[in-house]
């Protein structure tokens, strides 16, 4: 058989997946391929997020999302001013609006701190409202590396710089088959066979899938859930300067329900986190027997289940009752009403999950013959997607060279 064409064959044209082909092809000169089974790139978690470019507050110190994030935020902030793309470094507001959430207040600031975040400032009540004026909490602690920027237009700049590159990007071009060779791989797609020396599997929604169809046990399983997001009527816009969070629970790796002013000038108020039914599944009626059996057979779906069914009622039931999700809103800035929300849109977050149930909150990357796979890049992964990228091409480019 005749030489691979590709150097790496990189499944998933979302915003992981295009840094790593970037890196590949501009900084190590591989021959690369993107194969994004959707007709459009950045169609699922990078493109429906809430565009925050996050400053590395929320991470445990040394693991791998407070490293990357610290370095990507800079990259990422350079990679924009670079391209002509707008991000603006318009700083965040952590607000505790209870006294059993200062100790978390505490060790998001020493965290902060030990991440390398300088100017972080903690708040009493009129100084929240300095920052923001409708606002309202006991204590708040400020973010100044925070930003905000459209991720869907990031992915597409990475695009471009893959193809001036070389580089190969073919939308519409599902994996459903993969065979090992002797020097590679060989995938199947809708839009034929492709070969390569390495695979990358960023895949998110599919990842896990995409492991199992390369031969690689992934050890833990894809659970999917919806977030939803509503914004702001134009008129109420002004209640919200820039962004402005709850201090989340360190038991649940989602951050709460929040205010986000985003790049267009809008603001977006989410997302709550509802498991979805469908792997793709942006509606509460969207249901596909395959994932849901899927799920049921995995043991670790029922453990996350035993563990967090609390939290779960909750955030469906904030999902069906739009009054109970304003409520939520109402903790952060009191003056929203029933009447200033509309519903906007759902992103469905790929959370890997562990045998024993627990909900992975770092990145998990695992290195297999010929191939490397990303299965679980949650937040911030859009904002540290430069580095990931980097690393994971630095990890193929030692195994293409060994």
């Amino acid at each position: 058989m005749s030489s691979p064409a590709y150097d790496v064959a990189v499944i998933g044209g979302g915003i992981v997946g295009l840094a790593t082909a970037m890196a590949l092809s501009r900084e190590e000169r591989c021959s690369v391929v993107v194969l994004e089974a959707e007709s459009q790139l950045a169609a699922h978690q990078s493109g429906r997020n809430s565009g925050v470019i996050h400053a590395g507050l929320y991470y445990k110190p040394g693991s791998l999302k407070a490293r990357n994030c610290v370095e990507g935020r800079e990259a990422m902030y350079r990679f924009c001013d670079e391209h002509g793309i707008r991000a603006e470094r318009c700083g965040k507001l952590v607000v505790a609006t209870e006294e059993r959430e200062l100790p978390r207040l505490d060790e998001l600031e020493r965290r902060g701190r030990a991440n390398g975040l300088d100017g972080l400032e903690r708040l009493g009540p009129e100084e929240i409202r300095e920052r923001e004026p409708h606002a309202a909490g006991i204590a708040g602690l400020w973010v100044p590396q925070t930003g905000i920027v459209d991720y869907g237009r990031v992915t597409r700049a990475m695009a471009d710089v893959v193809r001036q590159a070389g580089g190969e990007i073919r939308t519409g071009a599902r994996v459903h088959g993969c065979r090992r060779l002797s020097d590679g791989m060989l995938l199947e797609s809708v839009r034929g066979e492709i070969s390569c020396r390495w695979l990358v599997n960023c895949a998110g929604l599919q990842s896990d899938r995409v492991a199992r169809c390369a031969g690689v046990d992934p050890g833990v399983a894809i659970v999917p859930f919806r977030g939803e997001y509503y914004e702001l009527a134009p008129a109420r816009r002004a209640l919200v300067q820039n962004l402005i969070y709850p201090v989340p629970d360190p038991a649940f790796p989602f951050l709460g329900v929040h205010f986000t002013r985003t790049s267009a000038g809008t603001v977006e108020a989410g997302p709550n986190a509802v498991l979805a039914l469908e792997r793709e599944g942006y509606r509460a009626a969207d249901v596909r027997l395959r994932d849901l059996v899927e799920m049921g057979r995995f043991p670790g779906f029922w453990r996350m289940c035993r563990q967090h069914w609390r939290t779960g009622i909750v955030e469906m039931y904030r999902s069906v009752n739009r009054r109970a999700f304003v409520k939520a809103l109402r903790k952060l800035v009191p003056e929203v009403a029933p009447d200033d929300v509309r519903y906007l849109r759902a992103g469905v977050r790929a959370q890997a999950v562990g045998p024993g149930g627990a909900l992975l909150d770092d990145f998990h990357l695992i290195e297999a013959p010929r191939s490397v796979h990303v299965l679980n890049a949650p937040s911030p992964a859009a904002t540290a997607s430069i580095t990931i990228g980097r690393t994971i091409a630095e990890m193929v480019v030692r195994r293409l060279r060994e």
